[in-house]
């Protein structure tokens, strides 16, 4: 359906509004339910039972503290910057939900006599622009911490941009060897070349270790969230916020890592992928949408997967000393990724060259 003056599919927005909703409505969802997930996690590991008061085993557990965020006295300190004082979570919150856009969820479902793409947009340079959002997620943390005029708030905030934007250096290296591999942004076109059962983990080992290490530091996790070091810097960039505001800068982590793990199992892992069938003799023999349906239960697998080692991580690993962070991310992942890059390139040359000089 094509609007006569504008000269638009109304049918494609409203599809791709609907799957906005949905796809920020999940993002949500599994954020909340990721705190229930790292309590019952870290209950296990520490032999204990973790929340089991609201709810079957806790499941309730995420509403309540939703709801007693929303019920808390949002403070805002008198000497803070007001603008910059909101304008801080609700930028963390944006950056982190917006990565979710170029993400294939899934391939493409049949309704209404049209076929309908499970993925936001897909644009030919889907990995840069997730860097480019995530890179803009740094000024959440540093104008939450200048805004709340707080040497402590401002320290911790001096350390998160400090951090990200060193280990985002060696996150982008690892990607440039990928990218030789695979001759495309796109990470549709990405996860269509991996369809074959080959994924690209196998070719990209350490270029995988390098993108996984980044990504905790991305994240802000243990054991890289020196930006939040109780011991040294009172709670970190956002000590001076309560109610929503510090929910948004709490939640933002975790959808960090829910976008984390869907960018690592789409770049190295198949993304939607269905491991050893073959999706499409599947697809014609059992219909187009219960493949759909498949392919994103694989990809929310992987997901799964990651984010429990995001947890585990945490409450097994101890925290490094900051310069021991800043030290692994100049002197250890850059050189990596570098001396991975150049390697990758000179197998693709000789590839190229079938295999000759």
């Amino acid at each position: 359906m094509v609007h006569p003056l504008l000269n638009v599919d109304l049918a494609l927005i409203i599809e791709k509004c609907i799957l906005i909703s949905i796809i920020i409505g999940l993002s949500l969802i599994v954020a909340m339910y990721e705190t229930w997930a790292e309590r019952k996690v870290a209950a296990v590991i520490q032999d204990r039972r973790g929340p089991n008061r609201a709810g079957p085993a806790g499941i309730l557990q995420p509403l309540a503290d939703g709801l007693k965020l929303f019920m808390k006295e949002d403070i805002v300190p008198k000497m803070s910057n007001g603008f910059l004082f909101i304008l801080g979570p609700g930028l963390a919150m944006l950056t982190a939900m917006m990565t979710s856009a170029v993400i294939p969820w899934s391939s493409h479902i049949n309704a209404f006599g049209r076929e309908i793409s499970l993925q936001i947009a897909d644009i030919n340079i889907g990995i840069l622009y997730i860097f480019g959002v995530v890179s803009m997620g740094v000024y959440g943390v540093m104008i939450g911490g200048w805004a709340s005029n707080n040497k402590f708030s401002l320290m911790a905030a001096l350390r998160g941009a400090s951090q990200i934007i060193s280990y985002e250096l060696a996150m982008g290296l690892s990607i440039i060897a990928l990218l030789m591999l695979t001759g495309s942004l796109s990470l549709k076109t990405i996860v269509d070349e991996q369809l074959d059962g080959i994924y690209n983990f196998l070719y990209q080992p350490l270029g995988f270790l390098i993108f996984l290490v980044c990504a905790f530091a991305e994240c802000n996790r243990t054991p890289f969230d020196l930006s939040e070091a109780e011991s040294e810097l009172n709670f970190g960039y956002h000590q001076e916020y309560s109610s929503m505001k510090l929910g948004f800068y709490l939640f933002a982590e975790y959808v960090n890592m829910f976008i984390s793990s869907a960018v690592m199992a789409t770049l190295f892992f198949g993304g939607f992928d269905i491991p050893f069938v073959n999706d499409t003799a599947f697809g014609q023999a059992h219909g187009q949408n219960l493949l759909a349906i498949l392919e994103g239960l694989s990809l929310a697998i992987k997901v799964a997967i990651f984010i429990f080692f995001f947890i585990w991580v945490r409450w097994t690993v101890p925290r490094f000393r900051y310069d021991q962070l800043m030290r692994l991310g100049w002197k250890g992942l850059i050189p990596l990724a570098l001396v991975n890059m150049v390697v990758t390139g000179f197998i693709v040359l000789l590839k190229v060259n079938h295999w000759h000089f």
